[in-house]
This record gives C-alpha cells, structure tokens and sequence, in this order.
C-alpha cells in the first residue's frame, strides 16, 4: 500500500486538487486501486450545496483519472518521465451520490497502451456500489511541456499572438504578432 509520500512523487496535483488519499494497489501496467474519503471540511462543500453537501461528479472524474494515470504511469519503462493528463472521456456515468463520510474506492483497469497513449476502464464505488464509471484515453505529456505561446525569437505575449479580431496568429521569429 502507497503512503502519501510515494502518491506525492507520482502524481503532480496539490492541495486541494489532490483527489487520492492513498494506493491500495497498483499491478504494473495493468491497474491501479486508490482511496479518495471524502470529508465535510473539503471546500468545494461550503457551497455545493449548502444543506445537502454532495461531492461535485467532475471531482469523483477528476479522482478517477488521477487512479488511471498511477495505473497508466505504472506502465512506463525505468528511466521513462511523463505526466498523464487526462486526453479523452468515453461512455462516462455517474450512478449515485458521493457524501460527506462516504470512502470511495477506485479502480483503474488498463486496456491498451499505445504510443504515449492509454486506454483504461475505471470504476468508482461507495459501500459496493457503483457511483461513477466510465473509458478515459490518457496521453503522456512531458514533465516540462514547453509554452504554448514561446517562439524561436522569445516569449511571445497574448497580445501579439492575438490577430485583429482576437483569433491566434502564427509569431514571427522576432516575436511580433
């Protein structure tokens, strides 16, 4: 079982977008198993909603693919460095409310890793029962992705990427829009 400490090194999420509170299980390459428990002193439950706190299910996704990239990172080869980031969403439900007090348990089932992409099946559970499930496609970008907006000639600022009606524009190598 992973601590906090080892979920700190593989995941680059922090208070309070850290969705897991530790790894149950992680077979490499195939799956991972995480713990979110959800308490009343979260800050999303002061406004959502005020007399009937419940966890926001783009929260419970969120903690899902966070358990599919520990799965998906599990697969990379010794030495390999990357982040999963959560690339595309398929045939994704929710099935149930997450409260205050409820532990919920996710499941991360790796289907298909090809390229620097990963296809998994993850699962969400409360006491048993099935909150959440779906099919994500995670991508593996680098640990230091470049800036969008960097150009051979420097920095180029939102401004200059700007065209006169707000669309983006390829820069100049000195940096002019």
């Amino acid at each position: 079982m992973l601590e906090l400490k080892e979920i700190l090194e593989g995941l680059p999420h922090a208070f309070p977008f850290r969705m897991i509170d530790r790894v149950l299980e992680i077979e490499k390459g195939r799956k991972a198993i995480a713990l979110k428990n959800v308490s009343i002193g979260e800050p999303y439950f002061f406004g959502h909603f005020q007399n009937d706190p419940v966890m926001p299910g783009v929260l419970i996704l969120e903690a899902m693919a966070q358990t599919g990239g520990l799965a998906f990172q599990s697969s990379f080869e010794e030495g390999e460095e990357g982040i999963p980031i959560l690339a595309r969403i398929e045939d994704f439900r929710w099935k149930g409310r997450v409260i205050p007090g409820d532990q919920i348990i996710i499941e991360a089932e790796v289907l298909h890793v090809f390229s620097n992409l990963a296809k998994l099946r993850v699962l969400a559970r409360v006491g048993g029962e099935t909150v959440a499930e779906g099919t994500f496609v995670l991508a593996k970008d680098p640990l230091t992705p470049p800036s969008p907006l960097e150009g051979e000639g420097g920095v180029v600022t939102l401004r200059q990427a700007q065209g006169d009606h707000g669309e983006l524009v390829e820069p100049s190598a000195e940096g002019e829009g």
